[in-house]
């Protein structure tokens, strides 16, 4: 099991569909894979809660990381709006997280006010729905190949591609109205 933990640990979601392959061809049951990308997200707030505190400490003293501050702050805006908004609650913070990662979920719950229970809650609820798909899209896919990499490089691509295709489409729609 540990194997699995650490391909989930790996920073960028190409860990879950290599995890979930492993996971099932070791014989760990789906529930268990669940809980061990669960886990590896609870490491990740205790990893990533310090190094966030500091940078907007560092951000209030330091100039050069203020203008790098309010570069993310404005990009965290724009990244909000695609999701109705930070001011919009916990729900449009949660399909933050499930559509961007769980550091930038967290970034935006602190940024509207949430502390460290709360806004990794809702950061790991996104991301834990995230993997929900990315785990049963790879397991079904991995059913049709002989060859378990094959389901795991159609699932990276998708993961790369789809997130693009939807925001033409959704620009493309919004150009008709």
């Amino acid at each position: 099991m540990l194997p699995v933990l650490m391909l989930f640990l790996i920073p960028v979601g190409g860990g879950i569909p290599a995890g979930v392959l492993l996971a099932s061809r070791t014989g760990v049951p789906w529930p268990a894979a669940a809980g061990l990308y669960f886990v590896s997200d609870l490491i990740l707030a205790v990893v990533f809660e310090p190094v966030l505190r500091l940078l907007v400490a560092l951000g209030r003293k330091v100039p050069v990381l203020a203008r790098v501050s309010a570069a993310m702050k404005a990009s965290m805006e724009r990244t909000a709006a695609h999701y109705g908004g930070v001011s919009a609650g916990p729900f449009t913070l949660v399909m933050i997280a499930f559509g961007v990662d769980p550091m930038t979920g967290r970034a935006a719950a602190m940024a509207a006010g949430h502390g460290f229970v709360a806004g990794w809650a809702i950061a790991i609820a996104g991301d834990m729905m995230y993997y929900a798909v990315i785990a049963y899209s790879t397991l079904k896919l991995s059913s049709y190949f002989k060859d378990p990499n094959t389901a795991m490089w159609i699932v990276l691509g998708g993961m790369i591609v789809v997130p693009v295709l939807v925001r033409r489409l959704k620009v493309a729609y919004s150009k008709k109205r």
